[in-house]
């Protein structure tokens, strides 16, 4: 997947979420409902993460689905992606320069 194909699938991602929730009194909502989605997918990462690894008490690793992982990293990627769009953020002007950014510290 390009990433400017991912950026289309988030603007269409967000558009449905308007449609189904309904528009906020203010953005700042959207904002804080998105932040707080972020936390909870990460929380949901780390879940998987420490599951993959086997640190997780007996009860979670037998639920736990190895299947999972992957998906729950496309959550986090995807809140991201919704929530700098929420704060007028060009990820892909931003990433850009982080890289390079990066990149130096190994000049």
């Amino acid at each position: 997947m390009e990433f400017t194909e991912l950026l289309k699938f988030i603007d269409l991602e967000d558009q449905r979420l308007k449609n189904y929730y309904g528009n906020y009194i203010d953005e700042e909502k959207r904002i804080l409902a998105r932040t707080v989605k972020l936390t909870e997918e990460l929380g949901e990462l780390c879940n998987e993460v420490l599951a993959a690894n086997s640190l997780q008490r007996k009860q979670k690793l037998d639920k736990s689905d190895k299947n999972n992982l992957g998906e729950e990293f496309a959550d986090v990627i995807i809140t991201a992606l919704l929530l700098s769009k929420s704060m007028n953020i060009d990820i892909q002007k931003v990433l850009q320069a982080k890289i390079i950014k990066i990149n130096e510290r190994y000049k």
